[in-house]
């Protein structure tokens, strides 16, 4: 029975029906605070602290703590959020259902009830990772690309299919519907959930960093690693300190030609320059109220690349227009509002009206054409400079996020053996792709209409592009369609390749044989051009080494031109039939965009398309037949293996080993991504996963991606830090003073090279700690669990670093590792640590306690030895119930077999 804490719970109108809900209005009197300036995003939260008082987990100093939140108090509570459901993505839900089925396995070897087991609350997983573009520029690419991932995924597919029919919370949506976001976005968000007779309000986490997608519609969801998210389905509270939040007041209006992917990455800019890591975001002002929800989901998409863990807009008419659109019931949309006009959080606030920990204003009509890159989506460059800031960059240092080529060889001509010439610059990839754009109907209306004016002018791509259309789901497809733009784009190469996450994740697919060759050779800076969110070094093409973020017209724009070299606002873009073209002459304007966009919000639609999630799911995915039974019979399989977390369990946990003579397994520099460390895109034969794979009669053209063999640790640890442009620092410089790239460390004492994962076992096999070394923004980029799980499977006890990133630290406890962070100016650099030296860890002798100091022992072999303060971030008294029991894993497991 629902309880009554503060007498809080209370009856509301919905049309003529009468809901239950738990009413912060009564708890702000009942307590004397004034609720209604909390920001929303905080409201939400505290109503879910509310309700799910039960005096243990979530008790009354709870509620009073963050009903009391102070804009620029000290954050040291933290609170216990209890979602109302799960999002999961394959690449992200398998390693996770794998997880769930080993605990499984455990409970029944100890003469426990499997099906006690269980997700606690609704989990959806989105088949949206495994399609690549290997097919392209042709009208049955998708098709051939679907047939080609369900031959490479038989395996992963069955285990999904035996999890759906062995855990009753579990659902999947097949391939082939959309990105895990889009769908989230359009399908599976209620608005508003109901259990006892009790509202309230949709909150998620999912495993993907981009979840904050969904806060566009005014839901409190982020992205957490697989770690946390499974946790949270078994009944555990999602744990996070008390944050600050920054206000965005957005005044005024975009200007003629700009879309929302340049509002977005000036966003991503602005804040990464604001330092908003680990914070909640809230929009607030006109501005806001004046964008739609497609454009609020495109910049709450971003919120990983400026840094925040949410970038939220509250609910308001244009929420409840888009909940219409996309076909949800009169009921659920009624629901929608009545409950948020009862909580008094309906409506875009005024900026004065909140107390925000600080507020940042933004006059949209200040918002220029932009594309982010070449290696980072903050790196915004206005539309006007990207030709110099290329030709600047290519002869500029490393540390400079340049290049280190020679001036003279920026226009040089290289000809591969397919005929075609080359020249730094050149476009390989051009990809519109991604759900931070797809997902919205402005800009993808505006490339199909840019392809449109292009195609009747006469202009074509070169073929040796790779193109691609990867919607972010079918409903893209059918208003692009109904629109007639689909054609156009098809003419130019853009046929719709794939309904999934692909070229922003590393899916591009590989470029013809030659161009890797004259690449490699010739050591050229070709680019990509994507409308994606993710443009990190080695993610999109091993080979390609500038990536730029753009929206989905200026993607094709750079197709058609072919080469970053050319400016667009002073250069034609290229030529068509009557000569030269211009960008203006083919972009559309803002009232062609509003013509078209009739076609893209049309409720039945939307509800013919996900009704066949279930009722018609599509004859690929009927055909694979999962196992049956609660317990999972785990095949001998390169894809799927049973994971190594739960060996030697007991109910009772053994202590957390010290760090004493540890050797550094790596040292690193600043802004070392998960991308870096936790495997992802293609498996070269020459890796030891490769290797791997080899010795298990895995033939090259089957090794598929790491992604797809998440299920498998032996693939997976050996992937671990071997990304090709990661610099371990304990290699000596090459001879002009850059740095080496690629999985390699020395191994001590001796300084032989080996790989990392080889050293890291050999370590293991000699019974020597390992630690980890890196500098700032450790961990930054996607939530990949296995940057997680890789470490602590390669046996480092410790990552110490200047800062971390939030999810990648939240991992690392998660897994047992200690996430150790250097205080005040010291660094690697300034404590002269090359690697060579052995390490101590000290002041965890007695116990732990969140954010306490600890020592760093450094021993240099000419016998100095020094000792540096370090502070541990493990954050919340939870986290140190994880660690000590050996990860988060071990701790839940203990906690269900018990009860």
């Amino acid at each position: 029975m629902p309880h009554n804490t503060f007498d809080t719970l209370k009856d509301f109108k919905i049309g003529k029906k009468t809901g239950q809900y738990y009413s912060l209005p009564a708890l702000g009197q009942a307590l004397g605070i004034a609720v209604e300036r909390l920001p929303v995003s905080i409201r939400i939260v505290l109503e879910a602290v509310l309700r799910n008082c039960d005096g243990k987990k979530v008790t009354e100093d709870h509620i009073r703590e963050l009903a009391a939140w102070k804009p620029n108090a000290p954050r040291e509570e933290e609170i216990p959020f209890v979602v109302a459901r799960v999002v999961l993505q394959d690449f992200t839900g398998v390693p996770l259902l794998a997880d769930l089925a080993a605990m499984r396995t455990v409970a029944a070897k100890q003469g426990k009830n499997a099906k006690s087991i269980e997700p606690l609350v609704p989990v959806d997983l989105v088949v949206d990772h495994s399609v690549m573009i290997d097919e392209f520029g042709k009208p049955k690419a998708l098709d051939l690309n679907m047939k080609i991932e369900f031959t490479r995924n038989q395996e992963r597919y069955k285990f999904l299919k035996w999890g759906m029919q062995a855990f009753d919370t579990f659902g999947v949506v097949p391939p082939g519907f959309g990105i895990v976001h889009q769908v989230n976005l359009e399908y599976l968000a209620r608005g508003v959930f109901k259990r006892d007779k009790v509202y309230y309000p949709d909150s998620l986490v999912g495993t993907d960093s981009h979840t904050t997608m969904i806060n566009g519609i005014g839901v409190v969801g982020w992205g957490v690693g697989g770690i946390e998210a499974e946790a949270g389905m078994l009944g555990q509270p999602v744990y996070i300190l008390t944050p600050d939040v920054v206000g965005v007041e957005l005044k005024g209006q975009l200007r003629e030609g700009v879309t929302a992917t340049d509002l977005v990455l000036t966003i991503t800019e602005l804040l990464r320059k604001e330092k908003v890591v680990g914070k909640f975001v809230e929009f607030c002002g006109e501005g806001t109220t004046s964008l739609s929800v497609t454009d609020r989901a495109t910049i709450g998409n971003m919120a990983p690349e400026y840094g925040a863990t949410m970038g939220f807009f509250p609910v308001d008419d244009r929420t409840i227009e888009f909940f219409k659109g996309t076909g949800r019931t009169k009921d659920e949309v009624e629901a929608l509002e009545a409950y948020f006009r009862a909580q008094n959080m309906y409506g875009v606030p005024a900026a004065a009206d909140i107390d925000f920990t600080k507020l940042i204003t933004l006059d949209l009509s200040t918002v220029t054409p932009s594309l982010a890159g070449p290696k980072r989506p903050q790196d915004r460059i206005e539309l006007g400079n990207v030709k110099n800031t290329f030709s600047d960059l290519f002869s500029k240092s490393a540390a400079e996020n340049g290049f280190s080529q020679p001036p003279e060889k920026l226009d040089q001509v290289f000809k591969a053996d397919n005929g075609v010439e080359l020249q730094n610059g050149d476009i390989l990839i051009a990809a519109i792709t991604s759900c931070t754009n797809t997902s919205n109907p402005s800009v993808m209306l505006a490339a199909g209409l840019l392809a449109k004016k292009a195609v009747e002018r006469g202009m074509k791509v070169r073929k040796h592009i790779k193109t691609s259309l990867a919607p972010g789901s079918r409903v893209v497809t059918e208003y692009l369609e109904r629109a007639g733009l689909l054609p156009y784009l098809e003419k130019l190469g853009f046929s719709v390749a794939a309904y999934g996450c692909t070229t922003c994740i590393g899916n591009a697919g590989d470029i013809a044989p030659e161009f890797n060759e004259l690449i490699y050779l010739n050591n050229l800076v070709c680019a990509a051009v994507l409308s994606g969110n993710r443009n990190f070094e080695a993610r999109i093409h091993p080979n390609i080494k500038a990536n730029f973020l753009a929206s989905p017209p200026l993607v094709l724009a750079y197709a058609l031109a072919g080469t970053m070299k050319r400016d667009l606002m002073t250069e034609p873009v290229g030529k068509g039939k009557d000569g030269d073209v211009w960008l203006g002459d083919i972009w559309p304007t803002s009232d062609e965009i509003n013509e078209v966009m009739k076609y893209a919000m049309d409720p039945a639609v939307f509800r013919a398309n996900y009704a066949q999630v279930k009722e018609n799911p599509g004859k690929l995915w009927e055909k694979i037949k999962g196992g049956e039974g609660d317990v999972y019979e785990w095949p001998d399989s390169t894809y799927i293996a049973e994971p190594p977390f739960f060996d030697n369990f007991e109910m009772e946990p053994a202590p957390m080993p010290g760090v004493k003579n540890a050797r550094a397994l790596g040292v690193f520099g600043d802004s070392i991504t998960t991308d870096h460390i936790s495997p992802a895109g293609s498996i070269k034969d020459t890796s030891p996963a490769g290797k791997y794979l080899i010795a298990n009669g895995v033939l090259k053209p089957d090794f598929n991606s790491y992604g797809a063999r998440r299920g498998n640790h032996e693939v997976m640890m050996r992937g671990t830090f071997a990304n090709v442009r990661i610099k371990n620092l304990m290699i000596p410089p090459n001879a002009d003073g850059s740095r080496v790239e690629g999985g390699i460390t020395r191994f001590q004492p001796g300084g032989e090279e080996l790989s990392i994962y080889d050293a890291a076992m050999k370590y293991i096999s000699e019974g020597t700690q390992t630690v980890i070394f890196g500098g700032e923004e450790y961990g930054t980029g996607s939530s990949r669990d296995w940057a997680a799980k890789g470490t602590q499977l390669l046996g480092v006890k410790a990552v110490i670093v200047r800062s971390f990133e939030r999810i990648h630290r939240s991992n690392l406890v998660g897994m047992g590792v200690l996430p150790l962070q250097f205080k005040g100016e010291d660094s690697v650099q300034s404590l002269g640590i090359t690697g060579e030296e052995t390490y101590d860890i000290s002041g965890l002798e007695n116990g732990i306690r969140p954010q306490m100091d600890v020592t760093l022992t450094v021993r240099w072999a000419d016998g100095r030895t020094r000792d540096v303060p370090l502070l541990l971030r493990i954050d919340t008294p939870i986290e140190v119930d994880y660690y000590n029991h050996g990860g988060i894993l071990p701790f839940v497991l203990r906690q269900l077999m018990a009860a």
